[in-house]
């Protein structure tokens, strides 16, 4: 079911509100899985919240409200990790890092047309505690120049391989940006506060990333209104942006950015997932940044199938990117 655009007058006049149960209506979960969905939720853990539950918005916006919530039992040994706060180690941000060709292979490869993911210098993967123990070495040597790392979901999810993978992608020398699954039935200042809680502040990291799409495998069936998410979102990337001093990435889906994207947040970079089309045809008219073209990508160094993805540009224009986006250029400005 698709929600009804709103008014572009509609969307500033409350921007800056917070979000409420009662403001509007709830579209329950009525359709399946979206074959673009991340397979960092292909087995997915639901956070857990008190219903009801509310907390004050980062400064100037309103109180938000969480979405009504079920429950579910985590495993004792996740629960502990997550409670373990990261120390904010500085790595040296040294020159730059030498680009790898990609030498990665696909399960299902598709026809993008006359632009491939071929066509780009500069490719890399995303990873979650379902690739397991990853050979990070090996995989740089595959192509891998850089990596975005399952951090957070939720308000009380942490990714129990997340400061492993951390740290072994930056020993590696691939360049390593951490995400977060936002959940919808969860407050969005408290889900920033975790995501800060649980990912160091460290040179040389590439900016956070909030991850939004719809998960029909999620216990948690509500579908906010477009005015409602992106409330929850502007809440959680303000507190972002202003812990870390980066502007976050936006990763989406087809179907969730054409239920509450399109057109917005135009000054904030895009990671687009199109596993089928360039995402000039499934995003017409969106900037982006990288591309995440396949979730069946097959790598030395890595047991499971990987994402596989690029960044939008080449060689010399990814080391200007880096050089203005990674957080050490960020310190060094401020």
């Amino acid at each position: 079911m698709r929600l009804l655009r709103s008014s572009l007058a509609l969307f500033v006049s409350v921007a800056i509100a917070g979000c409420s149960t009662g403001s509007s209506v709830d579209v329950l979960q009525s359709v399946k899985t979206s074959n673009e969905t991340t397979s960092s939720i292909m087995r997915s853990v639901v956070p857990k919240a008190a219903v009801g539950a509310s907390a004050a918005g980062y400064p100037g916006t309103a109180a938000v409200t969480a979405l009504a919530e079920p429950t579910e039992n985590k495993a004792a040994a996740i629960e502990q990790v997550a409670m373990v706060r990261p120390q904010n180690v500085q790595p040296q941000a040294g020159p730059r890092r030498t680009v790898y060709s990609p030498n990665f292979r696909d399960a299902h490869p598709m026809k993008f047309g006359k632009v491939t993911p071929a066509h780009h210098a500069v490719h890399g993967v995303d990873v979650s505690r379902w690739q397991g123990n990853i050979d990070w070495p090996k995989l740089r040597s595959q192509g891998a120049n850089f990596v975005f790392i399952k951090a957070t979901d939720g308000g009380d999810h942490l990714d129990p391989m997340f400061h492993k993978n951390w740290k072994g992608a930056e020993a590696a020398g691939i360049r390593r940006g951490a995400y977060h699954f936002f959940y919808w039935c969860r407050v969005a200042s408290e889900q920033a506060d975790w995501f800060i809680r649980n990912v160091p502040k460290e040179a040389g990291a590439l900016p956070p990333v909030i991850d939004v799409e719809w998960n029909g495998q999620s216990a948690c069936k509500k579908r906010p209104s477009r005015i409602q998410v992106q409330q929850k979102m502007q809440v959680f990337m303000d507190k972002l942006e202003a812990h870390y001093g980066q502007r976050p990435i936006i990763y989406t889906a087809p179907d969730f950015y054409e239920d509450n994207l399109t057109g917005a947040f135009k000054d904030y970079p895009f990671w687009l997932r199109s596993v089928a089309a360039h995402p000039s045809v499934r995003y017409p008219g969106r900037d982006w940044v990288f591309w995440q073209y396949s979730g069946t990508g097959l790598s030395k160094g890595v047991g499971e199938n990987i994402d596989l993805n690029v960044f939008h540009g080449n060689e010399a224009q990814w080391h200007k990117w880096i050089e203005r986006n990674t957080l050490g250029s960020q310190m060094a400005r401020n």
